[in-house]
């Protein structure tokens, strides 16, 4: 009886409640004090949780702690996921379904399945805690952020692009953006399963690509640009030289000649940075036989411009625009932020002497992505750059689920580049350019 009366009785500790963080806060500290949490990280994953749960097993018969076996493996779980993880973000990162995840202060997590914004119930104890794993995620490619420099453009080991923005630019706390990219790339056979494309778009693109033809991917934020970008990438022959450039690297090439280059921003002091456009000047030199550049966004347009007018051909961007039409007026409004002095007619026949074909794409009301249309740049008529739509996707209504009704339409026109890809090897079937109804 006496044994039964001071033997100490198994508590459950509701997950996720203030109790469990306080533990958790507590065998985390004690960790830190009693084992050698370097040489643990070496192990495997298994053998890892195992040594944690000795460790913590053994403060707890120490301190006499009253916790179940349960509560201990969720306890050191998470223990594990923030010593050597992310934290709360570790099983959302996990996740291959997931692909953003936004952190709204510490309270708050929410995150994107196809398409579609939910709430989730992870979240981080406090501000300071979500700060922490901010500083770690920045700390691992050598950045910083703190007061002085309160916004970071980061990725994660995985490739995952990463945005966070801290107080006082934050004002209710720290914010953290995810954008995640699948572990295996799509290709355009996925595209056309989706419903993002027909396949007799799908081919246009192919040969398009294949016989170095300029192209301008344009869209909204996540609409599926670099996506696209990456999987029309895969047409260039691997014989060819690529360089890629962007602000944080996203692009996956699968060709063998491919160099990569990324911006860097400026340190503390505010020096040493290197923006888009002297990556752009210093590709040139590089001997590339294409230029694919992740995102224009500013003064980089206008050598981007010039090299696809002077011998770079095949070269592949994106830029944020809500149509065609207004991706070209995006690139003259991108020019005049160089402060170099350009007539508007000039330009403009630069711009459809550079850029043969413009792709645009969209994100629909479902979450579901679209190429709304492919459009192949004329030339200039007086100042206007004149275009024709090849192929779009007609939205005709919405079902009661919230489902987007339309589908993709040829306008029945042949294009002036199907001779150019038929001289370069990569001819089109004219049953591709028969009017759709």
């Amino acid at each position: 009886n006496l044994a039964e009366t001071t033997t100490p009785k198994l508590v459950s500790i509701k997950r996720d409640s203030p109790e469990q963080s306080k533990l958790k806060q507590m065998l985390h500290a004690r960790l830190l004090e009693e084992s050698d949490l370097s040489l643990m990280e070496k192990l495997p994953e298994n053998l890892m949780l195992d040594q944690l749960m000795a460790a913590i097993e053994k403060i707890v018969k120490k301190d006499q702690l009253v916790i179940s076996q349960v509560d201990l493996i969720n306890i050191a779980s998470e223990i594990k996921n923030e010593i050597f993880g992310l934290g709360p973000l570790e099983p959302l990162l996990s996740d291959k379904t997931i692909s953003d995840i936004l952190v709204n202060t510490y309270s708050t997590i929410f995150v994107e399945r196809s398409g579609r914004l939910q709430a989730v119930e992870n979240h981080f104890d406090d501000n300071n805690h979500l700060l922490k794993i901010i500083e770690k995620i920045v700390a691992k490619i050598g950045r910083r952020i703190d007061e002085s420099s309160p916004m970071v453009d980061a990725r994660l080991s995985d490739g995952s692009r990463v945005n966070a923005i801290i107080p006082p630019l934050a004002i209710d706390g720290p914010a953290l953006s995810i954008r995640r990219f699948s572990d295996v790339p799509y290709t355009m056979e996925n595209l056309i399963q989706f419903g993002t494309l027909t396949h007799e778009m799908a081919l246009i693109l192919a040969a398009l690509v294949k016989s170095k033809t300029n192209i301008l991917v344009s869209g909204g934020t996540g609409s599926g640009k670099t996506t696209l970008l990456n999987i029309m990438s895969g047409f260039i022959p691997n014989n060819e030289r690529i360089i890629t450039i962007e602000d944080a690297a996203e692009l996956r090439l699968q060709q063998t000649h491919v160099v990569r280059l990324e911006t860097r921003p400026p340190n503390l002091e505010g020096k040493g940075e290197i923006n888009q456009r002297a990556l752009v000047k210093n590709s040139l030199r590089m001997r590339p036989d294409r230029i694919v550049v992740g995102e224009i966004r500013g003064a980089e347009v206008l050598d981007m411009l010039q090299a696809m007018n002077t011998g770079h051909e095949g070269s592949l961007t994106t830029v944020h625009a809500n149509s065609s039409r207004d991706a070209l007026t995006r690139l003259e409004n991108m020019v005049g932020l160089t402060g170099i002095p350009v007539v508007q007619k000039s330009l403009r026949q630069q711009i459809a002497s550079a850029i043969s074909v413009v792709i645009h794409t969209a994100r629909l009301s479902d979450g579901r992505r679209k190429v709304m249309s492919i459009d192949e740049i004329l030339g200039l008529e007086g100042d206007i750059v004149t275009m024709q739509e090849i192929y779009g996707y007609k939205q005709t209504g919405v079902e009661l689920d919230g489902s987007v009704i339309g589908k993709f339409t040829s306008n029945g026109i042949r294009p002036r580049f199907a001779d150019r890809l038929a001289a370069r090897g990569s001819p089109l079937p004219d049953s591709l350019f028969i009017k759709t109804e």
